[in-house]
């Protein structure tokens, strides 16, 4: 039965503004002075909030686990991974832009160097900035033809950096096989095998890994890679095939929780997840799920999208057209806005990168606030924003680990008195900017503002003053696992 959407008692509709950075929570640093890389940025912003709402640390899925983006995602969301999980090949080819019917296979990949004479896998992402490159080795292998297997149909997408989507479409296939991505560089590209004893695994993990190979004889030949080996360049000659999946079918978002969301999420697996939910993917021009992103858009995209009908609401992405479709006119409950970049940061060890890439987030959180609040002020809505992550990304270990994240809800009125009232708010530059291009030589602690002594604590919620790992251990909410958070999140909406 669909739950629906609460209101406060003085009648005005709540809404609210997920922010999800991705790859959030960090280990102490020696080089920050045993900070985290979020506690050592200047993020007044993120501090306000935690200052103003109430707080708790978050485990994505459970205590303990090393997740992925997508389970985690799936369990924040409200859907337990360990039901309705079925391999993240599916929301990197939807968010991708291709659609899906039931019984199609599906492959998370990257574009890889593999040495041809051993069959190692030298490096995992032959590219990170395969923005020019990629769609063209897509296009390449888009609707390439199987010999042994002619009835089956391959369709390849360009996603984000050295990623792209795979379909196979057919029928008697299987979800139940392996990859081919040995997950680490210097290692043997692998061999597909059935997980399990059925004829559907066994002929589908046949056909894999022909379609493996008919994609390196491809790629190996092709001008592009002919043209990087001779500049020095790693070629693109192998496409890894991992977390082979179907489309899941579940209760949509709107079903689920009675509160009609939209999301914005370059990055494809997200945006995939996203669509698998039947959550509306916005368009944000710029915003790119990479270094490269203009978070500013993200914040203008979920913004006009909350405040409709007031602002018209971006258009919506729709897999397998190339059209998009407006967005739904009476506005949006729930705008979900994920960030990739620090994750990446993370993943790359960058330590300043991602404390300069925290005080970026931490400014588009500061125009998202501004553009909700000019919609609040004129409108029967109010607004509340969130910020969390779904896992841990340190960048001593440089992958993702099982640290808790921090969670923040505030109502956009007590996040205005926090700042510093409507005069700041309204004085919020809505200039785009990019991400710091910085390095870690030279680095030095900064100083953390003491937002106690600096604001006048606007509601009762906890004693939390700033917005960290540490700082949100002492929250009201306590520990609590991710398949709580929506109720969190909607107990507090009847609160505004």
């Amino acid at each position: 039965m669909m739950v629906q959407q609460q209101t406060a008692d003085h009648g005005c509709k709540s809404r609210v503004a997920l922010v999800l950075i991705d790859g959030l929570g960090d280990v102490s640093i020696p080089s920050l002075g045993g900070l985290t890389p979020v506690a050592a940025a200047a993020t007044p912003n993120l501090d306000a909030l935690a200052h103003a709402g109430v707080n708790g640390l978050m485990d994505p899925v459970e205590p303990g686990l090393a997740c992925g983006s997508d389970t985690a995602h799936l369990s924040l969301l409200g859907y337990n991974p360990r039901i309705y999980y079925r391999g993240r090949g599916a929301f990197e080819s939807l968010g991708a832009g291709l659609a899906m019917s039931p019984g199609d296979i599906a492959f998370k990949s990257n574009f890889a160097t593999l040495d041809k004479a051993t069959g190692i896998v030298t490096s995992r992402r032959a590219d990170r900035h395969f923005e020019q490159e990629g769609p063209i080795l897509c296009a390449a292998l888009d609707g390439l033809k199987l010999p042994s297997f002619p009835n089956y149909e391959v369709r390849v997408r360009y996603a984000t950096e050295h990623r792209c989507g795979v379909v196979v479409k057919g029928r008697g296939l299987s979800g139940n096989i392996s990859g081919t991505d040995p997950l680490k560089d210097n290692r043997p590209l692998l061999t597909v095998v059935p997980l399990d004893n059925s004829e559907e695994a066994k002929h589908t993990a046949a056909v894999v890994n022909e379609l493996s190979q008919e994609m390196q004889r491809i790629l190996t030949s092709h001008p592009l890679n002919v043209r990087r080996l001779a500049d020095g360049k790693n070629v693109a000659n192998v496409v890894l095939l991992r977390g082979c999946g179907i489309r899941i079918e579940v209760p949509t978002f709107f079903e689920k929780h009675g509160l009609r969301p939209c999301m914005v999420a370059p990055t494809k697996i997200i945006a995939g997840l996203g669509l698998s939910l039947d959550i509306d993917i916005l368009e944000a021009p710029g915003a790119t799920g990479d270094y490269r992103t203009l978070l500013t858009s993200k914040a203008v995209a979920i913004a006009r999208a909350l405040a409709a009908p007031l602002d018209v609401p971006p258009n919506v992405f729709v897999p397998g057209e190339y059209d998009s479709k407006p967005g739904w006119p009476g506005g949006y409950d729930f705008g979900f806005l994920h960030i990739k970049a620090i994750d990446d940061a993370g993943h790359d060890k960058a330590v300043m990168l991602k404390v300069k890439a925290f005080e970026a987030v931490d400014k588009m959180i500061g125009q998202l606030a501004h553009l909700l609040w000019q919609a609040e002020s004129g409108g029967n809505v109010s607004y509340s924003i969130c910020v969390t992550g779904d896992h841990s990304t340190p960048v001593e270990y440089g992958d993702h680990s099982f640290e808790p994240v921090p969670f923040s809800i505030c109502c956009l009125k007590d996040f205005v008195k926090a700042i510093g009232g409507e005069s700041i708010i309204a004085a919020t530059s809505m200039d785009t900017f990019k991400l710091p291009h910085v390095s870690d030589e030279g680095f030095e602690s900064p100083e953390r503002i003491d937002v106690g002594k600096r604001w006048v604590r606007a509601t009762a919620g906890d004693p939390v003053t700033s917005f960290s790992e540490l700082a949100a251990a002492r929250g009201c909410l306590g520990r609590f696992q991710g398949s709580e958070m929506m109720g969190i999140i909607k107990n507090y909406l009847q609160l505004y």
